[in-house]
């Protein structure tokens, strides 16, 4: 059986960010060969959550499956969107009985991928169960009922701890990308045990831009001390990710490769 190819796009960060993925995603699909694309969409609705509207528009664009993070709950229509849609996830480290899944398990023509999404607890919040714990065992779940691919996105702040999950499980999953820094990192490894790993996919959002916010805004944070609104930046957007190619068979990453590419305002009309 050929092998699985992934695309797994960073944090998007407003309507910039969501204009140029829904624009280029059927495009890198055709131009990459893609077998399953995976969106991490918690910024996507005025650089706070996401909208039912919003993740349906991404859906069609061609996301298997929309991750989310710290920013889950930011846009309150969502709360019962989820029970809807499994496609959508929140971070799995939720207790139980909160809405929505944090995994699932798609059936594709190259087998089943499973995706799998939880939030670190060092300097984010709000603070969540061990985020390891339930991970390791959600994964060895999903690996006893016969899934071999395994995507896992964990969103959480330092690298440390991004660093620690993708070792633990190193052999266990197919790839771990790290999100919510917004920040591309360049330590993209395929680990002895055959697991992909990216610290940081970084962020779908302006270039000219601190995070995909206003910069003027930013700055004067920083110099004054004083809140202000961090407006979303205009402009240009830069889509960055990782693309990786999983064998089917084993759920072993063969190859890895960090996206980044800068695409013009987009024409896609807003949301």
């Amino acid at each position: 059986m050929p092998a699985i190819r992934i695309l797994f796009l960073g944090d998007v960060v407003g309507e910039p960010g969501r204009k140029a993925v829904i624009e280029q995603l059927p495009l890198l699909k055709q131009s990459e060969g893609l077998d399953f694309c995976i969106v991490n969409g918690e910024n996507s609705a005025g650089g706070k959550g996401i909208t039912p509207r919003i993740a349906i528009d991404l859906l069609r664009a061609g996301a298997a499956v929309i991750t989310t993070g710290d920013h889950v709950w930011d846009q309150q229509e969502i709360v019962d969107y989820f029970p809807t849609e499994p496609r959508l996830l929140r971070p799995l480290n939720y207790p139980e009985g909160t809405p929505g899944g944090g995994s699932v398990v798609l059936e594709t023509a190259k087998g089943r991928i499973g995706v799998i999404q939880a939030q670190g607890r060092s300097f984010i919040q709000p603070p969540l169960e061990n985020p390891y714990l339930a991970v390791e065992k959600e994964a060895q779940r999903l690996r006893a009922d016969g899934v071999k691919v395994i995507v896992l996105d964990f969103h959480a702040e330092t690298t440390s701890e991004k660093i620690a999950m993708g070792r633990m499980l190193d052999g266990k999953v197919s790839l771990v990308v790290g999100t919510h820094t917004h920040v591309q990192t360049a330590d993209e490894n395929i680990f002895p045990g055959g697991t992909g790993y990216l610290t940081d996919a970084g962020m779908c959002g302006p270039e000219e831009s601190v995070l995909g916010r206003s910069i003027e805004s930013v700055v004067w944070r920083f110099k004054s001390g004083m809140p202000t609104r961090f407006p979303i930046a205009k402009g240009p957007v830069r889509l960055c990710g990782v693309i990786v190619e999983v064998d089917a068979e084993t759920g072993t990453c063969l190859v890895i490769r960090r996206l980044s590419l800068m695409v013009p305002e987009a024409n896609v009309p807003a949301a």
